[in-house]
């Protein structure tokens, strides 16, 4: 009788005894708690997975270490906090506390370990397991002070706070990729959703349950909510000078250029001397000022042996392989297809590059698109008498695709009668099986191939392949009768380019397709031990 009446008591508003508000508006607090805690703890994953991605590209790795790492930790701080829920307000208020330190200074503490330390996949192991283990502990003290506003069914119970969970997630999810990362960027973004989990967190359920909470249970909280807030706010006053920081760390060469933009981390740097300008996408370097030529020469005037009227172009937004082309009189248009204006941008106006490609981008013969290459040429239907294929090596999913017998497929549909095509094709020496799959994927995709190799000091041993359709013959690797003076390639050197030692000829590798991308597993097996 007794127990109805608090139960009916509690339905019609009364204040159960020590909460400053009614029990509906508390439990509306509380889930509201809920909430804006799953938003913060999904940007937290999100945020390591992108960090991964930036540093090491593999994203497909990095999301399952985060994600299996965290979801087992989940359950561990699950189970752990039984033994916290009776004083579910103080023990919520410290973990949101310890979770928005730990959240927010994420991304701060892996780029130092990756930067500084070497010690990148431990800290991320490390980092997932604490915030996985610190979200798990949230759901059973929630469910305990919802409980302590008025006693309900522990189906109806865990229905609101799932829903509030889930709903929370789903903002957290489109926030990161369309409000933090554009507006604050990865580490200023992290340390601001690490500031408002602290103060939802602790001040909510300081504030509603301060009545059940002894002064030490208030003022413990309160000071370390205050030291959280002072520690997030440091780190996002000094966060870009970390950042240059740690940045530079990476690189030898002083950094003068530096940006992310919406697809990549664009960094060019310059030696002391002046005589060396590299650029970096993501880390990886593109080009050394030093010997690109050799790159270029290799990569564009075998495939000019042949028509060469119209030329495709995909990738290659830094304009030297353009520069290449249109040393030819009778080039009479060059597309051009990046999927990055950042790095066409820099292309034409960073006067280092702008000199290194002799302000290609500018000539009228030259059509920039700014696309993914894969579906403009799924859209594409003009023919092109050479492809250049000039894309960055296939380290994550996002490149991968353009390594694809899809991918090569789709390419030979845009080639005209007689049309030849040039792919670069990463190193036969530092990850034969990535040179030799992309081989395999071409011919699976019904061209014939000629394989050759040259040594490019900034990259070491480079590969390429020439292509025909099949049905023409094996391509002949060689130099058009009149070309532009060139400063590395002749008729000898590409003729030495095409023997491959014995310990680097073809494997037996297959070829990597949309739905079973081998080249991802022959990236993650080379360069080892270099």
């Amino acid at each position: 009788m007794a127990a109805g009446a608090d139960s009916a008591a509690s339905g019609t508003g009364v204040r159960p005894p020590g909460l400053p508000v009614p029990p509906r508006a508390a439990r509306l607090l509380v889930l509201f708690a809920v909430f804006v805690c799953a938003a913060c703890g999904l940007v937290y994953e999100l945020a390591l997975v992108a960090l991964g991605s930036y540093l090491l590209g593999d994203t497909i790795v990095q999301a399952s270490v985060v994600l299996s790492v965290m979801v087992f930790a989940m359950g561990i701080g699950s189970l752990a906090s039984k033994r916290l829920t009776d004083r579910p307000a103080f023990w919520f208020a410290v973990i949101e506390g310890a979770l928005s330190v730990v959240g927010g200074l994420s991304v701060l503490a892996l780029y130092a370990a990756f930067a500084w330390f070497s010690l990148y996949q431990p800290a991320l192991v490390l980092l997932a397991a604490a915030i996985g283990a610190l979200i798990g502990a949230e759901i059973p003290l929630l469910m305990a002070l919802i409980q302590r506003i008025r006693r309900q069914e522990a189906a109806d119970a865990a229905a609101d706070m799932f829903a509030a969970d889930y709903v929370g997630g789903l903002l957290g999810g489109l926030a990161f990729p369309f409000a933090l990362l554009p507006v604050f960027g990865l580490l200023k973004g992290t340390l601001l959703v690490g500031a408002v989990n602290a103060v939802v967190g602790v001040l909510v359920v300081l504030w509603l349950f301060r009545g059940s909470l002894s002064p030490r249970g208030r003022l413990l909280p309160a000071v370390g909510l205050a030291v959280v807030l002072a520690v997030l706010a440091a780190s996002f006053a000094l966060a870009d000078r970390f950042e240059v920081s740690a940045r530079q760390a990476l690189y030898r060469d002083p950094i003068v250029h530096a940006q992310r933009s919406e697809y990549q981390e664009i960094v060019v740097t310059r030696s002391l001397s002046g005589s060396d300008t590299r650029l970096f996408l993501n880390g990886d370097l593109q080009f050394s000022s030093l010997d690109e030529y050799r790159y270029h020469e290799s990569l564009v005037h075998p495939a000019m042996n042949g028509p060469h009227g119209d030329v495709l172009v995909l990738g290659g937004g830094d304009g030297l392989a353009v520069r290449e082309l249109l040393g030819y009189a009778d080039v009479g248009s060059v597309t051009l297809v990046d999927l990055d204006p950042a790095v066409t941008r820099l292309a034409r106006t960073m006067p280092e590059i702008r000199a290194l490609n002799g302000n290609a981008l500018a000539d009228d013969r030259v059509r920039v698109v700014h696309a993914d290459a894969f579906s403009w040429l799924r859209e594409n239907r003009r023919r092109f008498d050479v492809v250049l294929v000039d894309m960055p090596d296939p380290d994550d999913a996002a490149t991968a695709k353009l390594y694809s017998t899809e991918f090569y497929t789709l390419a030979r549909h845009a080639l005209a009668e007689g049309g030849r095509m040039a792919v670069q094709a990463g190193s036969p020496y530092f990850a034969p099986e990535a040179f030799w799959s992309i081989g395999a994927g071409l011919r699976s995709a019904g061209w014939a191939t000629a394989p050759y190799n040259v040594d490019v000091p900034s990259f070491g041993n480079w590969g390429f392949f020439l292509a025909v359709p099949k049905g023409r013959g094996e391509p002949e690797v060689a130099l058009p009768e009149e070309h532009p003076p060139l400063r590395f390639l002749d008729a000898a050197t590409l003729r030495a380019a095409q023997t491959f030692p014995k310990d680097r000829r073809p494997t037996g590798t297959g070829p990597s397709t949309l739905l079973r991308p081998r080249i991802l597993d022959y990236e993650r097996g080379a360069w080892e031990g270099y």
